[in-house]
């Protein structure tokens, strides 16, 4: 995440100000601009082209501090939620709260990557390549998180920190966040988009993470009859990548995210000296030159707290050319001249 600073009095934000807390100047989020910039007491602000923008009609509902381009209508990031709680919902509408903060995180460190999103709705939509987001409750019925076709499903109870956990602990995973989802889910998206599409990249995914084309239902029952192979440590970076190709790409590129986005972090705040990720030839020569050793000295400033890992994972050597492919999608179009249509 960056560092950001208002521009009125030079005071440090968060990514989810609305008000800077030292001169009370009303903010907003401009993604053309990647920027937090003050807005006027009728919620505009016009930027240097002269193009006129607007608070975002769901910052009370949300918390959107987004802008967007008409009076009265909603940002860039809104438009990606096509099913959220209703009105009456008031457990949702709080949980949803926490999900849109994680879905905006996602789409800023996206359009930080080069990987530009199309939403499947909103003036500028692709209705069958581009990107949408189911956010639902499952307070009175099931909610499955996955991903088809474009759409993301998202369960609101992981909003919930002790639900989450409790999860966690029955999974026996290492690592479960709401940001987490959006990332891995966003991934089966980015390869149905970017890697399927394309038969050079297929076939190169094919000798990385197996064959896509395997029965899915097949390797789920087998991932939760058998568990993981005994030697999963050395080619996965979690037991749930083993289950299927589709898992290991999603899992996969959700660690390119949270690589990319805390090495981001580090050097905005100055705890790592590096010029910044598009600085490397090779996204594993980041990994191993700079996140690994940043990671471990992150782990132990947790333990130092009596916290657990905050990177509870290690990362093999069979893993960095996965991480490698995942990273070589940065750049890239998604939306209509990415996807197959099919």
């Amino acid at each position: 995440m960056k560092a950001f600073r208002c521009r009125v009095c030079g005071n440090a934000l968060y990514f989810e100000n609305s008000v800077c807390l030292t001169c009370g100047t009303a903010l907003g989020f401009s993604r053309a601009e990647g920027e937090i910039v003050p807005v006027d007491d009728t919620g505009t602000y016009t930027d240097a082209s002269g193009t006129t923008w607007h608070v975002c009609r769901n910052l009370g509902l949300s918390g959107c501090t987004w802008l967007a381009d008409e009076p009265g209508g909603q940002c860039f990031s809104c438009w990606l939620t096509r099913t959220r709680p209703n009105d009456a919902d008031l457990e949702g509408l709080e949980r949803f709260l926490v999900a849109e903060r994680a879905k905006r995180a996602l789409v800023f460190e996206l359009d930080r990557l080069g990987i530009a999103v199309v939403g499947k709705g909103g003036p500028d939509g692709d209705p069958l390549n581009g990107l949408c987001f189911d956010l639902l409750s499952s307070a009175n019925e099931p909610v499955v998180i996955g991903h088809a076709d474009g759409v993301i499903t998202i369960d609101l109870a992981e909003s919930d920190d002790a639900h989450r956990e409790r999860v966690r602990d029955e999974l026996d995973e290492p690592y479960r966040t709401m940001l987490g989802h959006f990332r891995h889910e966003v991934g089966h998206y980015v390869e149905w988009q970017l890697v399927e599409s394309d038969p050079g990249r297929l076939a190169r995914a094919r000798e990385l993470f197996g064959d896509e084309r395997a029965d899915y239902r097949a390797a789920i029952d087998r991932h939760y009859a058998d568990g993981p192979p005994a030697d999963w440590r050395e080619s996965y970076l979690t037991t749930y990548a083993t289950m299927h190709p589709y898992e290991d790409f999603a899992e996969t590129f959700a660690h390119v995210l949270h690589i990319a986005d805390t090495v981001e972090t580090a050097r905005e705040y100055g705890l790592v000296t590096v010029a910044g990720i598009d600085a490397f030839a090779q996204f594993r020569d980041l990994v191993t030159g700079v996140w690994i050793p940043l990671s471990i000295a992150l782990n132990m400033i947790n333990r130092s707290m009596g916290n657990g890992d905050l990177y509870p994972f290690v990362i093999p050597e069979r893993v960095l050319d996965k991480l490698e492919f995942a990273a070589s999608l940065r750049g890239s179009a998604l939306g209509r001249t990415a996807g197959s249509g099919a």
